[in-house]
């Protein structure tokens, strides 16, 4: 392990806020450095190695792998669904150049594995909701799911073609205390906790009966490690592997935070967000993960609810690394 360098893109998104100080911890601080388009938003001890990135800048990507010999590359940075919605152009031109880049730059510099996560929103309106299996119809009417999908092919593609090892996870809505929402469709489950806490109220931006998958983000990070980790000859999905944590729909949260909150009330005001959920599955099926390499969730709704107000009561603001 500690000859490996990683390089991770998008360091102080909602997962790399996570993942970073996750690699970290088992290569070494000097092993993994951090990038993002924005300078760290402190200067503490946390920060530890970082540059300064804009992954559609290929020259500096290729400048950076090369001066300090990067030999794994996780590239997290993504324009979201809802965000993406407000300026399709630039959110397609963001989520495929950069993949475009690292791919190219890992073939010409030999770069060993490569992570790169899709997502739920992959799936469409003719997707089957309930226990949406691996392979299947694939549909997206956003621009993020479109990408996405896009990504999918061109990741299988450059393993088929040029051999470059890498892995993906196909996200659902993920749940964290130590990052504010990044702009999804499914960040309404980041923000009722903090609005809990703060106000004893929410409004949310789905329907009540809207069931989406969702992850906490320590399952999150450790399926994202297990999958890296594992031989290579286990990875039979190379587009993306679905994954899975729980489903719940929005009352069914509220009412599992008024069992730590009871004053906390909640009612909704569905805006255009809605439309999106309405097309994307309910349950996922990820036992193929779960077969080659032996994928399994820890975290459901009452163990992620309990966690997240424990630690969102000690401190509200969002870490960094």
């Amino acid at each position: 392990m500690s000859k490996d360098k990683i390089l991770i893109v998008g360091a102080l998104g909602q997962i790399g806020t996570e993942l970073t100080l996750a690699l970290r911890k088992m290569y070494g601080d000097s092993c993994v450095m951090a990038t993002d388009i924005v300078e760290p938003r402190n200067l503490k001890n946390e920060v530890g190695w970082y540059e300064h990135l804009n992954i559609l800048d290929k020259d500096r990507l290729r400048y950076l792998v090369e001066k300090h010999k990067i030999t794994q590359v996780y590239l997290l940075a993504a324009i979201l669904s809802a965000k993406g919605e407000q300026n399709p152009g630039f959110a397609w031109r963001l989520n495929m150049e950069s993949l475009a880049n690292v791919l190219n730059v890992s073939v010409e510099k030999n770069i060993r594995k490569i992570f790169w996560p899709s997502s739920i929103a992959v799936f469409g309106p003719n997707t089957p909701r309930q226990n949406t299996p691996q392979t299947t119809v694939a549909d997206p009417l956003t621009v993020y799911g479109i990408s996405k999908l896009a990504g999918e092919r061109w990741a299988e593609y450059y393993h088929l073609t040029k051999g470059v090892d890498i892995r993906s996870l196909r996200y659902p809505g993920l749940i964290s205390y130590k990052a504010l929402p990044g702009g999804g469709t499914t960040d309404y489950a980041v923000d009722i906790f903090h609005q809990a806490l703060e106000h004893k109220k929410y409004t949310c931006f789905l329907n009540e009966g809207t069931y989406l998958p969702m992850m906490y983000m320590p399952d999150a990070i450790r399926s994202t490690l297990e999958l890296m980790e594992a031989d290579s000859d286990k990875i039979k999905i190379r587009s993306s592997y679905n994954l899975s944590g729980m489903s719940f729909e929005p009352g069914e949260l509220a009412r599992e935070i008024q069992k730590h909150i009871p004053e906390f009330v909640m009612d909704y005001k569905a805006d255009f967000r809605q439309g999106i959920a309405d097309n994307w599955p309910q349950s996922i099926d990820d036992s193929q993960a779960t077969q080659d390499w032996g994928w399994k969730p820890e975290y459901d709704l009452a163990r992620m609810t309990e966690d997240m107000i424990y630690n969102l009561s000690k401190t509200k603001l969002p870490q960094v690394v």
